[in-house]
């Protein structure tokens, strides 16, 4: 966000594109505001299926492997991901040195690759590579795998203790696959009891694969957030509400809009940044400046 801000800085009136594969509060609220134009491209390639999502419980585990098995038998490749690089004393949760040698003794008919945020760049490199020239069947990863990477012919991905993935996160680890017109599937292993916000999210997934129907489930969700630098928080808004009053935020623009085109005795700038400080509303405008 800074180095967008400072990108604005470079020049007078500098237009700024932003590009994102998938929406997320932050552009939705930049939309809000209007200080953003936008254009929606929500259009698969030709061809491309629907990805079939479904969740499991963890104690279905041998299961899993059983059906991965087959799959990797009738020549399909797929992702395996765990939430941590290795175990944890505080977390119970699965990692993905442990889940890589415990899948290659379970299945030493396959080559099982591994790539994490910790290896050397080389050695990552590698295992990638082998992944997508088919001598690496199955790649254990963590999310160093959400972004950037293209396989077209792997085709399932079991997102393992996916309660622990944010609703975001986990859109994105499933668009690791459903890249070519190969029906493909992502499978969402859970650890029970879950809560009522893992609960909601993996029903999400269950139910939609359209990223804008997913980041306005996140919206509503995040909506009474700060999605400034601190991109935590509440925000400081003294009456609005971005979740209760998002269908004035339109009208409060066109007013705005309005009130300015109108004024024949406008403020000049040197004015108006002055006044933004006393008010303490000068962080604002450049929130809105970055795009």
């Amino acid at each position: 966000m800074r180095q967008r801000v400072l990108l604005g800085q470079k020049g007078e009136g500098v237009d700024v594109i932003v590009m994102t594969a998938t929406p997320i509060p932050r552009s939705l609220a930049m939309t809000a505001y209007g200080d953003l134009d936008h254009s929606r491209l929500d259009e698969k390639p030709a061809g491309r299926l629907p990805i079939d999502t479904r969740a499991l419980p963890l104690d279905r585990l041998g299961d899993v492997v059983g059906r991965l098995r087959a799959a990797l038998a009738a020549g399909k490749r797929a992702y395996w991901i765990c939430p941590l690089v290795e175990e944890s004393e505080k977390l119970d949760v699965a990692a993905a040195e442990d889940r890589q040698q415990a899948l290659a003794r379970a299945l030493p008919e396959v080559n099982v690759a591994l790539a994490h945020g910790k290896m050397k760049a080389a050695e990552r490199d590698a295992a990638m590579q082998a992944f997508r020239d088919g001598s690496a069947q199955l790649l254990v990863a963590t999310t160093v795998v959400e972004v950037g990477v293209d396989v077209p012919e792997a085709s399932v991905i079991i997102i393992e203790h996916a309660e622990r993935f944010g609703l975001a996160q986990l859109h994105q680890l499933r668009g690791r696959v459903g890249r070519s017109d190969e029906a493909s599937s992502c499978l969402l292993l859970y650890q029970g009891p879950l809560s009522e916000t893992a609960t909601s999210r993996l029903a999400v997934m269950r139910e939609t694969n359209d990223g804008f129907v997913i980041a306005e489930r996140i919206w509503n969700c995040a909506a009474r957030a700060s999605f400034g630098q601190r991109q935590s928080g509440m925000p400081e808004f003294a009456l609005a509400d971005m979740a209760a009053h998002q269908d004035l935020l339109p009208l409060a623009r066109q007013t705005a809009a309005a009130m300015l085109g109108a004024d024949d005795q406008p403020t000049d700038r040197a004015t108006a940044d002055l006044l933004l400080s006393l008010f303490e509303r000068d962080s604002a405008v450049r929130f809105l400046a970055s795009g």
